[in-house]
């Protein structure tokens, strides 16, 4: 098959598709606000729970369950670990978005470090009225 566009298989676009989801996750994770924190957490929790799934290989014509007439199996592991990881991603989730109201009640910003950057008595941030080298 010379001049013939290659195929892309199944398990090359699960993998990139988990790829770009964990990235983005990543990303979201490492920005300053709680709201995107919480959001690269569930993206990253979807990343995970896809990869579980599709670490049981993917199947046609397989019966789920044992049956008489059926040769092929599916593996049910990673289903069931699938489903455990999604119910613990909903908890995980709900108590994310309560510490990040908390946080936000409590210090007047949704910042995870606490405080805006630039603003005054935050560690390692300078004034705006100060001088370059940060003398006075």
């Amino acid at each position: 098959m010379t001049g013939a566009a290659p195929l892309l298989s199944m398990e090359f676009l699960m993998a990139t598709g988990i790829g770009v989801v964990s990235a983005t996750g990543i990303w979201l994770l490492l920005r300053g606000r709680s709201f995107a924190v919480v959001l690269g957490m569930s993206l990253l929790g979807y990343a995970v729970n896809v990869f579980i799934f599709t670490m049981g290989r993917l199947w046609r014509d397989a019966a789920p369950i044992l049956s008489d007439g059926s040769k092929l199996l599916t593996d049910p592991l990673p289903q069931a670990l699938a489903l455990t990881a999604i119910v613990i991603g909903f908890a995980t989730t709900g108590f994310l978005i309560e510490l990040a109201l908390r946080s936000n009640a409590d210090n007047g910003t949704d910042h995870v470090d606490g405080a805006e950057p630039g603003a005054p008595g935050v560690p390692g941030q300078a004034p705006d009225d100060a001088p370059p080298g940060g003398l006075r």
